[in-house]
């Protein structure tokens, strides 16, 4: 195996951020391998939207290094991070709801590819979407607005998808249909960084993965080793 092939697709290192004088993030330190799903687990408040804010470059790191691909992404502008491959997904639906399906869809061809192509990929991935492009975005359910964005992602071919509670507000079988697609990104090569608050929606399905209390990492390992972290902070009284 190359050293390319090895290096991780992220390494954050004694990162630190904050909003105004209140530091949100205390020095954390993260290896996200390529091609796996790793989960960012661990209650509200701990961090985990502003960590994908800073990879993503929508929020100025404090102090420590951060590189995706072993790339720093200091000085790097947001969009330039997308043109890289790196996609966020923020809490939320993520759409425009005062534009149509197929306008919504129109505006990721900034990134490159033709709208055909780019159509077809969408709406293969969900083909409800097709017998709606006209309607306004804000008029679907919030499951087929989360399939939205998640379709407007994949179509994007990202190499790095950052998602930020996926599941939020959707029944258990949109939520499993979402993270049916997420995993299909990974086999077709896509890394995955997953923030979830809810543990087992995505333990199951993570590689690796960390848990976050107060802004800095607690533990950190495979899905077995996060147990007794997760355990002891909030998953035993689910």
């Amino acid at each position: 195996m190359s050293a390319e092939q090895q290096a991780p697709m992220l390494e954050v290192t004694g990162l630190t951020a904050a909003y105004g004088a209140i530091e949100v993030l205390h020095g954390i330190d993260l290896s996200v391998p390529k091609g796996g799903l790793f989960a960012v687990l661990g209650p509200n408040g701990a961090g985990k939207s502003t960590l994908l804010r800073v990879i993503a470059g929508l929020h100025a790191v404090g102090a420590g290094s951060v590189a995706v691909d072993g790339t720093s992404i200091a000085g790097v502008q947001p969009y330039d991070l997308a043109r890289r491959g790196v996609c966020l997904l923020p809490e939320g639906r993520g759409v425009f709801p005062n534009l149509t399906i197929a306008d919504n869809i129109r505006l990721v061809t900034h990134l490159g590819g033709t709208l055909a192509d780019i159509e077809a990929r969408v709406y293969d991935t969900f083909p409800v979407l097709a017998t709606r492009r006209r309607q306004l975005a804000g008029t679907l359910s919030g499951g087929e607005q989360q399939m939205l964005a998640l379709a407007r992602a994949v179509a994007t071919e990202p190499s790095f998808l950052l998602l930020d509670e996926l599941s939020t507000g959707l029944a258990p079988r949109v939520v499993e249909m979402l993270y049916g697609q997420v995993v299909a990104m990974v086999g077709a090569g896509t890394t995955v960084l997953a923030v979830e608050q809810f543990a087992r929606t995505v333990l199951e399905i993570a590689h690796t993965g960390a848990v976050m209390v107060t802004g800095r990492v607690v533990a950190a390992g495979a899905p077995a080793d996060l147990n007794e972290a997760l355990a002891s902070l909030y998953l035993g009284a689910a």
